[in-house]
């Protein structure tokens, strides 16, 4: 991922350096449990452990020669241990090193994207405390509704985020495991022993079954909740986008002093974060389609997936980091306008009322629902072409419905109030209390 979008705790965990200390780690280990068993003289394995380093440009050099890094690595590696060394790497294969210590790196990964999501989480409720009970106009189709609460619409994305949460934990579960079985994952040369305990040094569990690979479908949901996590965070830059258009103006992203918004027109106050969410959440939701493809490989193992992981796995990763921590810094300087809400809620006169002016004369006036529909619609339609009309008014002048409702009839059906009395209980269910 590029600078830009890179935050430095992150990108350090797939840097060269981190994954190279790690396969050191699963070498050093490997000799442990070896030794252990008699199978390695101690003098030789406090060796390898004083000397054991590597040099990441040396690495390269060696690997622009033999065309393979894990090669390049163990000759980095040994020239350095000396012949204490020829213990390193026993019975292992390449992948055994590296898909243990990619696991490893995506364990990592999610445990810092799950601190940015739990983070998000406390905001998020925060907010729909804060707003519970501001009234705002709710949509479908993007044309008004009914009345409901700005608190409302952050306890969803509260839920939504949770669920998230969840699924984040889950996925860190899912590639929580290693492996070294060996070429095939028959363990032909190494005893399930030394896999076990090198995997509980690193914290991670046993894959039960593997080819020379940990099996992809544990990366491709992987990359699934981080794709799904993504499209959560490109829903809630929508919503202030759409809520930040001039016509309405109810909320606003945060505009710092001196930030400009335009080159040509010096008034703009654009909402650049949340686009940029909604931007790298699409990155982040296309790579999902390579860890699926990555998922069917050639008999025991092929390496179509390996050039592709190394792209799509850092950048992902790296990329949700960013959003979440932008999403933060937006719902926590977030600008709200009361009196944009309130003014919104009238702009259509009146109409945001009609399902209750419908079920009230239903109920009421014992008449049908399709005659009850009738005369609601027929009222609201003179509404959405003159400017200048308002339902209530049009109601009280309609015999169809005076005759059922009296004017303080329709004094209880114009509020607002009994649109809000159960959200109290929607809040409770999620466990927004006050």
């Amino acid at each position: 991922m590029i600078d830009r979008y890179s935050h430095p705790e992150i990108s350090a965990i797939w840097e060269l350096e981190n994954k190279f200390k790690i396969w050191t780690d699963i070498e050093i280990y490997a000799c442990e449990a070896r030794a252990n068993r008699g199978e390695v003289p101690k003098e030789d394995l406090e060796t390898i452990k004083q000397k054991a380093k590597f040099n990441v440009d040396e690495i390269l050099e060696i690997e622009s020669k033999v065309h393979h890094d894990v090669i390049a690595y163990l000759t980095n590696l040994n020239s350095y241990i000396g012949p204490a060394g020829r213990h390193v790497h026993f019975g292992l294969t390449s992948s055994d090193v590296g898909d243990t210590a990619l696991c490893v790196q995506m364990v990592q990964a999610m445990d810092l994207l799950i601190q940015r999501t739990e983070t998000l989480l406390e905001t998020t409720k925060q907010k729909a405390k804060e707003y519970k009970d501001l009234p705002c106009i709710g949509r479908s189709h993007g044309i008004h509704a009914e009345p409901m609460t700005l608190g409302l619409k952050f306890a969803l994305f509260y839920a939504e985020m949770t669920r998230n949460l969840e699924r984040m934990k889950d996925a860190r579960e899912q590639v929580a495991v290693g492996k070294l079985s060996g070429a095939v994952g028959t363990y032909s040369n190494i005893d399930l022993e030394i896999e076990e305990y090198v995997l509980n040094k690193l914290g991670l569990k046993v894959d039960p079954i593997a080819t020379q690979v940990i099996s992809r479908d544990r990366h491709a949901f992987y990359m699934s909740v981080l794709g799904v996590v993504a499209a959560s965070l490109d829903r809630i830059a929508t919503e202030i986008r759409l809520l930040q258009k001039t016509e309405g103006r109810e909320v606003e992203e945060p505009f710092a002093k001196g930030q400009k918004g335009s080159s040509a027109m010096p008034h703009k106050r654009n909402p650049v974060v949340c686009e940029r969410i909604s931007g790298i959440s699409r990155v982040i939701r296309s790579n999902v389609n390579v860890g699926l493809q990555n998922v069917g490989l050639w008999h025991e193992r092929d390496i179509s997936h390996s050039s592709a992981e190394r792209i799509v796995l850092p950048d992902s990763t790296i990329a949700l980091d960013y959003i979440l921590e932008k999403m933060n810094f937006v719902l926590k300087g977030l600008h709200v306008y009361p009196d944009a809400t309130e003014r919104t809620l009238n702009v259509t006169r009146g109409l945001i009322f009609s399902q209750k002016v419908l079920l009230w004369l239903i109920e009421k006036g014992g008449i049908t629902r399709e005659d009850a529909y009738l005369i609601v619609q027929e009222n609201a339609m003179a509404v959405w072409a003159d400017q200048s009309k308002n339902l209530r008014d049009l109601l009280k002048q309609d015999p169809r419905c005076s005759k059922i409702l009296k004017d303080s009839d329709l004094d209880e059906i114009f509020q607002i109030k009994p649109y809000l009395e159960r959200i109290p209980l929607i809040f409770k269910r999620l466990g927004i209390t006050d």
